[in-house]
Parts: structure tokens; sequence; C-alpha cells
């Protein structure tokens, strides 16, 4: 343990969030980097604490606000909680992030790794974490071949976690910062899911897997299930003046809050004009295909083809549709949208930027 602590203060990587002890940061970080990768979380978390620099900014910030700064990073019950928490600190703690465990563990959004994590990292609290990387060090090296997402397995794991941690505890100056993130770092960067870089892994002489050679099959985490595909058609109804139908989508829908395109799912490939028909109650033949955008959500592969089609009265469709507005073009980019949309918006004004007239008049 004491030689993983020595390697991470010498080989941690420079990142924004570990060159301060600020709770608030640390916990916009850990938020961030749930389900993403550092090298994307770097400019949001610096954009971020340069419009939100607080618990008080952000407590105090519009929800549209708090949705522009995250957009992007998807999975937007993250900065909904966000702002919950925020939002409870100042009611509860006087707008001080707290620093006992359990009230740290009640706000919206924080389980037990997150709490675990600011806890240790931001105040140095001997606290455990167990995220991927953390559960890969500790399988290997105690050669743990059952599933990690097993009730007793991962009981198991948590305990190691807590020993590690209260051990680190005993030698001061921060110890359990440099553990937990020492762990973290250690998964992510030389510990890795293959082709690990054993050789220059500081506990590589305590390494179960590696002695035995059970690198390749631990952790034993089962296969996935094979990705669900689905299709999706897009419609950027728009009119003369470069205004085109959009709508934000209501509570209780994924992505409540974020603007979108009129869409529609379909479980086969359709004519566009009869997808468009089935949103709109209006039959043409003057769509145009305008991109294909392929996204992943969880396990679902989606291809959503995007068709333009330009309708002299909107006002008369947007009637037609409760929910939708009539906006520019020009002012898309002020608001969220979800990352398959946001491409869309991207794309559009491109076209406007080209033709300096409205988006489908462009041959």
């Amino acid at each position: 343990m004491k030689a993983l602590i020595t390697w991470y203060r010498k080989n941690a990587r420079v990142l924004p969030w570990r060159n301060t002890s600020n709770p608030y940061a640390i916990w916009v970080s850990e938020i961030m980097l749930q389900q993403t990768q550092v090298k994307t979380v770097i400019p949001f978390w610096e954009r971020w604490m340069r419009e939100l620099p607080n618990i008080e900014s952000l407590a105090n910030a519009s929800e549209d606000r708090v949705l522009k700064l995250w957009e992007g990073l998807g999975y937007y019950r993250r900065v909904r909680n966000l702002q919950k928490a925020a939002r409870q600190i100042k009611a509860l703690h006087n707008g001080e992030f707290p620093k006992d465990y359990d009230s740290i563990l009640g706000l919206p959004g924080i389980g037990r790794y997150t709490a675990g994590a600011i806890g240790s990292i931001a105040f140095g609290q001997p606290l455990p974490i167990l995220d991927g990387n953390v559960v890969r060090v500790l399988t290997r090296v105690y050669g743990v071949q059952s599933n990690p997402k097993e009730p007793k397995t991962l009981k198991r794991l948590w305990g190691l976690a807590t020993k590690w941690v209260e051990e680190a505890n005993q030698l001061g100056n921060f110890s359990c910062s440099a553990l937990n993130q020492g762990m973290m770092e250690l998964g992510a960067t030389i510990c890795l899911p293959n082709s690990p870089r054993c050789e220059s892994c500081p506990i590589q002489f305590g390494c179960v897997a590696s002695k035995k050679q059970w690198i390749d099959r631990i952790p034993a985490i089962p296969q996935r299930a094979q990705a669900t595909r689905e299709f999706r058609f897009a419609f950027v109804v728009s009119d003369t003046s470069n205004h085109v139908l959009i709508r934000q989508r209501p509570e209780p829908l994924v992505n409540a809050g974020l603007w979108e395109f009129p869409n529609e799912l379909s479980s086969r490939i359709i004519p566009a004009a009869e997808a468009f028909a089935n949103w709109s109650g209006v039959r043409t033949k003057r769509l145009k295909l305008l991109l294909s955008v392929a996204h992943s959500i969880t396990r679902y592969r989606i291809t959503m083809n995007v068709y333009g089609v330009q309708i002299a009265n909107l006002d008369k469709l947007r009637s037609l549709q409760p929910g939708f507005v009539r906006f520019p073009v020009s002012r898309l980019h002020e608001l969220a949208f979800p990352s398959a949309h946001g491409r869309v918006v991207q794309h559009l004004q491109r076209l406007s930027a080209e033709s300096g007239d409205a988006i489908l008049s462009k041959k």
C-alpha cells in the first residue's frame, strides 16, 4: 500500500481538480466523471468552475443555464441532482459543504462511492471507494475470480477497500486521499482492462492475478447483452425566415428539460414521408435528407435520419403539435439539446452560414 501511495505522488496525471482541496470542485468532478472519460470531462469542468464557481452560484442558477453547461455530458439526471444537492446544502448547511459522511451521503445524487471519494480526497477521511478502476485493482491483487457485481463479492471488495484506507490513515499526511486516488489512477493508466502494463505496476509483487497469470480472466464481469438497434426520424420543420419547430421535453420523459426537434421512433425502416405524416398528420413529398446521426444510449444503438421540410405557415402546424415553438436557427446554440439533436443544431448553423438564407434553400 505504501508503494502505491508513493507511486501515485510521483506519477499522478496533472488534472485540474487535483490542484484543489475545495470539496465543491471535487464533488463536481466526481459527478462529471461518472461514465465519462477524463479527457472529455476536463473542458466541461473548467467551464463549469468559471461559470458556477461555488455552491451558492449553482443553487441560484436557472435550470436552463445548468443544463446548457452540462450539454454534451449526457445522463442529465446527474446535473439535476447536483443542483438539488446545492440547494439542500444552502438550506441545511448554511451553504458549506458538509464534512461528515452521513450528511454527504444524504445529498441527492451521492452514493457510497461518491461520498467516500469526496470525504477522503477533500477532507482526508478514511473512507473507502469502489468504482470500476478500484474493482479491477482489488480483484486482481487478491485473485477474486467471482463476479464483482454479485452481492457477496461486492461486500468483500468494500471490506478490502475499507481495510486499505484505514491502514493508509495510520500514515497521516492525507494518505487516505493519495491511496484512493492512487487506486483509481492505477486502474486508469496501468491496470487496464485489456493489455495491462504489469511491468510498470508498483504493487505487482503482491498481485495474485499477475503471479498466476489470471489477468485476462479477472475481473470476471459477464458479457454484456447484445445491443438493440433502433431507428428514428427527426424533422427540421422550417420556414423561409430560418425559424424551426422545437420543443422542451416534458417530465417524466428521459432528458426532460432539454430541447429537441420533432422525432418519431420506428421499429423498422419506413419511408420518411410516412414517418412525417405519423408525426404531423401532414403528407408531403418535399422532404430532404440533411444528415444521419449514429449514437448510443446504454444498450441501444440508434440511427437517426434527419429530414428537412419547409412549411410556409409554421404556426398552423404548431397548433396541431402542442408544446412546439417557432425558434430562430441563429439562436439554437443558446439552448441545451441531447447530443444527437445537438449535432443537428451544428449542421443547421453550418448550412445557414453557408447559404446566408433559409437553411433548405441551398442547392
